[in-house]
């Protein structure tokens, strides 16, 4: 990469799950793994409640309706709903994910703060995100 590319530079630190039961599931991913409960959210769309092991965002979430869930699987699908990467340069990797392949899906803009997400699908329809805000409890 020479000095006057953007830097594209992307690192795993969100995973998104669809579960019927947040608490259950959580009870689960602490007991189990550890993590820690770092952040709650519950919105007329759906509740989402994050769980952290420091490093990676682990955020459960149960959607109110189908249209809210965001996509064909609708609110019941359970099981991963999308990962997400964070970059530097948000403009800069969103044009080199559509350059490879991957098409803008939609944008969620949250607070303005670290729930900040912009959705793609890559090639074989499997949503993702990217952030340059991050995920709480997601190292940066």
């Amino acid at each position: 990469m020479s000095n006057s590319e953007p830097n594209l530079k992307a690192s795993l630190r969100h995973i998104a799950i669809s579960v019927p039961d947040i608490e259950a599931a959580a009870r689960f991913y602490e007991s189990t793994f550890g993590m820690k409960r770092v952040n709650f959210a519950a919105t007329p769309f759906g509740d989402g409640l994050s769980l952290s092991d420091g490093v990676v965002n682990l955020t459960l979430l149960h959607f109110h309706t189908d249209s809210a869930a965001g996509d064909e699987r609708g609110k019941d699908f359970n099981g991963i709903h999308h990962i997400g990467f964070i970059v530097e340069d948000l403009e800069a990797m969103s044009a080199h994910i559509e350059q490879n392949g991957g098409r803008f899906h939609r944008e969620l803009k949250g607070g303005g703060g670290v729930d900040f997400e912009r959705k793609f699908r890559d090639p074989n329809g499997v949503v993702f995100d990217i952030s340059h805000k991050g995920w709480v409890g997601a190292k940066t």
